[in-house]
């Protein structure tokens, strides 16, 4: 009875430990050439966004009451440091996209230029 349970722990272990792995997609698909100048919000911004952000925070979702649909939503979060907080992992804002690997360092390297450029709406 006992080895069956050390045994069943023992199984447990070795799963959780095992699902408990992230790919990093930079590392996976390393990016040939990322351009951060003249970031534009409809061109640039927004694709990312609905890629990683809209499935938890596109209009009529708004999961934490964040949506980050649409120009005035999104330069609140733009204006205020959350946005680039939250997608670059600093410690002092939750870490997002939540349950899913970190956003590649281009795509961070993007929003982070469109940010410090005045959060245009372009």
């Amino acid at each position: 009875m006992k080895k069956q349970f050390l045994s069943a722990i023992a199984i447990s272990a070795i799963l959780v430990a095992g699902g408990c792995y992230y790919d990093v997609e930079e590392d996976l698909y390393p990016e040939v050439n990322c351009t951060t100048e003249n970031q534009s919000y409809a061109n640039d911004i927004v694709p990312i966004l609905q890629t990683n952000c809209y499935v938890c925070h596109g209009q009529g979702i708004g999961l934490g009451n964040v949506t980050l649909e649409g120009y005035n939503n999104l330069k609140v979060y733009a204006d205020n440091g959350k946005l680039v907080g939250v997608i670059s992992h600093d410690s002092r804002f939750p870490a997002m996209p939540q349950g899913a690997a970190k956003l590649s360092a281009c795509n961070i390297s993007k929003i982070t230029q469109w940010v410090t450029d005045g959060a245009p709406n372009n």
